[in-house]
């Protein structure tokens, strides 16, 4: 059954496609907060369980992420049909690192994470979200 947004029309997504929707694309945006202002970042990422794993270097991004909620968002749209669907994460960012479960972390650095940009991207961050909402306009 599908479900609508009463107020805008839009169709809502549930947890589950959204998470599928997810695993078709492979840049997202990343919101935090630096200093007193938001920040949103492009990223490369992959989906891992109902989150998802992006690299990044040290800098505004990595250290918002860390100091704070974050946001993360990723949409496909298609001008001509006027449809699209977005899905947003609302969650926190945690450092894939030694202090993992050994397995967790060999399946964090296992996924197809591969910056654009260049230069080293040392940190792998997950995003764990608290909430996920997805929605879809027009006629897919």
């Amino acid at each position: 059954m599908r479900m609508f947004d009463t107020k805008s029309g839009l169709e809502i997504i549930s947890r589950e496609e959204s998470l599928a929707l997810l695993r078709t694309e492979v840049i997202g945006r990343v919101g935090v907060v630096s200093g007193d202002r938001p920040e949103i970042f492009p990223v490369n990422y992959a989906v891992c369980d109902d989150g998802v794993v992006f690299r990044t270097a040290a800098g505004t991004k990595l250290t918002g992420a860390l100091d704070g909620p974050v946001v993360f968002e990723v949409d496909c749209i298609d001008a001509d049909t006027r449809s699209g669907w977005s899905v947003v994460i609302h969650g926190r960012a945690e450092e894939v690192d030694g202090f993992m479960r050994p397995d967790q972390r060999q399946a964090f650095e296992a996924l197809p994470v591969d910056p654009w940009a260049d230069g080293p991207k040392e940190h792998l961050m997950r995003v764990v979200p608290t909430r996920m909402a997805g929605r879809r306009v027009g006629r897919q």
